[in-house]
């Protein structure tokens, strides 16, 4: 077959009717490592390859896992969890309490360099075990018999939510021994969910097929998640057939699209939030607050909402979205100011960090490619030109290039940034600025900041914990590290022929709970 026919013959043949889920993804996800998984793209497939100790049904609600059910002390600091009988890896062989427990001892040691491993810290000695100061072992994690996981944390924490998270699925440690990096290939890769592996065409498409050793089959028998980078190329996909699910919506009126696709276009609320990152480790950022809040007064988030995003999202002067639960979001003071007042400011802001017309700022904007994101570089460019006369240079990257370059922190400048919840809790969000945070792509790093963090740690209600919480959100809104832009909305397109589609904050939407009656 030649190349691209495959694609071609996807896009104008479609899905074979009630066997296969066609499902748009975004980028090309960069690991199926579980406890590796940094993005949005990988954690959709790794959601249908693995199952954890605790799980999610299509609407986000908690649901049991490899834990039929669990116990906590009533101090909030042991959790017992106790596993259903007969649990099998996707090979066939039996899963056990040892084998969870060897699991995440991986997943948090440094060679590892779990991404989000952070959202842990509350299981004793974590942090130590991440930074190689402890040895795994010493993980307050334990199995006392096959069919028992005990967790004991050094402080209180919605442990079944976080369980959730890529981070705490079991990997097939034999598998890993054997093949290394390469454990994650078809053939390879074994997993315990209601999915396996079948296939992987780099660039194209990543398939998996009903595991015969979960126990209950899934209702749809295979899954091929698309690599969908643009969104006005998966929008045409869609609406020729080759896709029962996007991942987005390219921006276009609501009101068009809505008259296009009626039902089919879903459009919900999400936690999540758009923001542009500056790097603090190197100039002209670094020691330079009045320039960094110089571009975020310069931008006008009213008129990228309505006019470049246009699908609902909200303007934002925070990072937490609204939401949350328990929360009442910090935010930019000026956020209540006009539009005008923000561009007077924001020139004398620019005039005290040393810059005008005589010496214009020379700066680079980085992002991933995205026919949205283009879009958003370029509307936010041409307002950093226009109220401050600043010279705006736009990279795009492929994601994996972008993401790499983005981590290292050593030729970005300003870069697409921006944050979806793993769990509904603000410190979600806020812990990606801790100094030693992976995630931590600006190089923000305040001791008042992470003192802030721990006092809510220790705080000994839930309302005092949101109210430190808060407080290190606007300790982190004062120093201008992000600009805020915008809260998310989830966006989909969903073919009449797909039951069991349920919005929900977190946008999660396992095949598993989804059916696939025959289409036209």
């Amino acid at each position: 077959m030649k190349a691209g026919v495959l694609p071609l013959l996807l896009l104008c043949c479609g899905p074979a009717l009630g066997q296969v889920l066609e499902r748009g993804n975004g980028p090309e996800p960069s690991t199926l490592d579980a406890h590796r998984c940094p993005e949005v793209a990988c954690a959709n497939v790794l959601r249908d390859l693995y199952e954890g100790l605790v799980a999610e049904d299509g609407g986000g609600r908690l649901v049991p896992g490899l834990a039929e059910r669990w116990d906590v002390s009533a101090d909030g600091r042991a959790w017992i969890f106790h596993l259903r009988p007969g649990l099998r890896w996707s090979n066939g062989e039996a899963l056990d309490a040892g084998q969870v427990v060897a699991s995440f001892r991986r997943a948090f040691t440094p060679a590892t360099a779990a991404p989000f491993a952070g959202h842990f810290e509350a299981i004793t000695n974590a942090a130590a075990v991440q930074r190689g100061e402890l040895p795994p072992e010493r993980l307050g994690i334990t199995a006392p018999d096959p069919r028992t996981v005990v967790f004991t944390l050094s402080r209180s924490a919605d442990l079944p939510r976080l369980l959730t998270l890529p981070t705490a699925f079991p990997v097939y440690l034999p598998a890993l021994a054997e093949h290394g990096a390469q454990h994650t290939r078809p053939g390879r890769l074994v997993s315990n969910g209601a999915y396996r592996l079948a296939g992987w065409l780099p660039q194209a498409m990543i398939t998996l097929e009903r595991n015969p050793k979960f126990r209950e089959p899934a209702p749809i028998p295979r899954v091929r998640f698309h690599v969908t980078e643009d969104a006005s190329s998966e929008l045409k996909r869609f609406e020729a057939g080759g896709l029962h699910l996007t991942e987005t919506v390219p921006p276009q009126p609501l009101p068009a699209l809505r008259a296009r696709f009626g039902d089919q276009l879903r459009i919900s609320p999400y936690l999540g939030s758009f923001w542009l990152g500056y790097n603090l480790d190197q100039p002209p950022f670094k020691d330079a607050p009045a320039l960094r809040e110089a571009l975020s007064l310069a931008i006008d988030r009213d008129i990228l909402t309505r006019h470049v995003t246009g699908l609902g999202e909200v303007p934002a002067y925070g990072l937490v979205p609204p939401g949350v639960a328990g929360y009442a979001p910090a935010s930019l003071g000026w956020g209540r100011a006009t539009q005008a007042q923000r561009e007077a400011l924001a020139r004398r802001r620019y005039a005290e960090a040393g810059y005008g017309p005589g010496n214009p700022l020379d700066v680079e904007l980085r992002y991933n490619t995205s026919t949205p994101h283009r879009r958003l570089a370029l509307a936010v460019a041409a307002m950093w030109r226009e109220v401050l006369g600043a010279r705006v240079r736009l990279r795009n990257e492929e994601w994996k290039v972008f993401v790499g370059n983005r981590r290292q922190r050593v030729i970005t400048q300003v870069f697409r940034g921006g944050w979806i919840a793993d769990v509904d809790d603000p410190r979600n969000f806020l812990d990606n600025f801790r100094g030693d945070s992976n995630a931590n792509w600006t190089g923000y790093d305040d001791p008042a900041f992470t003192a802030l963090l721990d006092a809510a740690d220790a705080a000994p209600t839930l309302a005092a914990r949101a109210a430190r919480l808060r407080e290190a959100e606007a300790h982190l809104l004062r120093a201008h590290a992000i600009v805020p832009i915008y809260f998310y909305t989830s966006k989909h397109l969903v073919r009449p022929e797909v039951g069991g589609f349920e919005a929900n904050l977190l946008d999660r939407h396992p095949s598993r709970f989804l059916t696939l009656a025959p289409g036209e």
